[in-house]
């Protein structure tokens, strides 16, 4: 239509050039008057045919009286649990995990263990050389049950009050050191032992024969597969988020498996240095895990109340004041004010604004206005 209008607006621009220049032209010639009449006369002409087109585009021109139609897909809206959760990376850690070493310098003369072999506590799973210890306790064995035999003896005589208290007090004192002494032999024969603190498997036995061993220095580790955990450290910013008891899903990539766990602790002290929190999750002990593996904690930080819509955040538009989607009804595009809570990725929580079973448009939702007709695509 705006076409026509265009033409018709030339058309009427170069009669009137005509006409002037017709006027111009017959200034010049004697009869003026009937130059004029035939120009008129051509005007009324030129103006029937305009008239005649405009009628006849008008009748061929259907796309001027068809209102637009976009094309639309949509997706239909359900009620759904909203949940949330926080990523971190932790791993495999063993409550009992001990590596154990000799207590005192020495020398290994005796392994009594193998990798995997099961052991108890106070099992004795290697010795070193303490034969100087154990020669001195024999000696001083000799001299300790003569001790206490002279003792023996004095004290049956001070009860019948026969003897000096002096006799009797040195023969105590004189038994007792050597028990002290022979104490003292003992731990030392104990403490060139390498005896397990917990109930568990052997995992590594880093000792030979005849090796030479020192205090501190691992020896033999031994851990207890029966009480597994997840350990990770958070960032301080989530510390109000995460709680005793939230679910987690505990992901292992090696494995490609994945348990459902809990959170059973999470600790309330943030490290200084690295601003972050503990969070530990048990393990089910079900499967074959290892120590210090590598693990991917999703933490449930929130959950809706009750069902709610769920909506893609790039679906959403933002005025100055508002939130809103478009959805489809009777073919026409309206606008759905909403309502938004929880975001996690890329979907957000909608509060209220839209109901079960509405139809938001996804393809060409940026495209629609209120009340524009759609076509929705299959």
């Amino acid at each position: 239509m705006t076409s026509n209008l265009n033409t018709t607006t030339t058309m009427k621009k170069t009669i009137l050039i005509l006409l002037l220049s017709a006027i111009i032209v017959s200034c010049g010639s004697g009869d003026k008057k009937v130059e004029l009449e035939k120009l008129k006369k051509q005007r009324a002409e030129i103006e029937t045919k305009i008239a005649a087109l405009q009628q006849e585009l008008s009748k061929t021109d259907t796309t001027a009286s068809k209102e637009k139609v976009t094309d639309v897909s949509v997706a239909t809206l359900s009620l759904q649990t909203f949940k949330s959760f926080i990523e971190v990376q932790g791993k495999v850690d063993a409550d009992e995990n001990v590596s154990i070493s000799t207590e005192m310098p020495g020398t290994i003369t005796k392994i009594n263990v193998k990798v995997g072999d099961e052991v108890s506590k106070g099992q004795v799973l290697a010795e070193t050389d303490t034969r100087i210890a154990a020669q001195q306790m024999s000696d001083l064995q000799t001299n300790l049950d003569l001790a206490k035999q002279v003792y023996t003896k004095q004290e049956n005589l001070w009860n019948q009050k026969i003897g000096t208290e002096v006799q009797y007090l040195q023969s105590k004192a004189n038994k007792e050191s050597l028990e002290k002494k022979m104490g003292l032999l003992q731990e030392q024969v104990r403490m060139g032992k390498i005896i397990s603190p917990i109930n568990g498997t052997v995992d590594n036995v880093n000792v030979k024969l005849g090796q030479a061993v020192a205090p501190g220095v691992n020896a033999i580790t031994v851990i207890n597969f029966s009480n597994l955990k997840i350990k990770a450290e958070v960032a301080e910013s989530y510390a109000s988020r995460i709680k005793n008891g939230n679910d987690v899903l505990v992901v292992f990539p090696d494995m490609h498996d994945s348990i459902i766990s809990k959170v059973h602790y999470a600790s309330r002290g943030i490290n200084a240095l690295t601003r972050t929190f503990s969070v530990e999750a048990l393990l089910d002990n079900k499967k074959e895990y290892h120590p210090n593996m590598v693990a991917k904690l999703r933490i449930n930080d929130y959950q809706s109340a009750k069902p709610e819509i769920t909506v893609p955040i790039k679906f959403i538009q933002k005025s100055a004041s508002e939130s809103y989607v478009m959805v489809a009804e009777n073919n026409k595009a309206v606008k759905k004010v909403i309502t938004t809570g929880k975001e996690y990725r890329g979907n957000a929580e909608v509060i209220s604004g839209l109901n079960n079973g509405d139809l938001l448009i996804t393809e060409g939702y940026d495209q629609v206005n209120e009340g524009d007709k759609i076509h929705i695509s299959k």
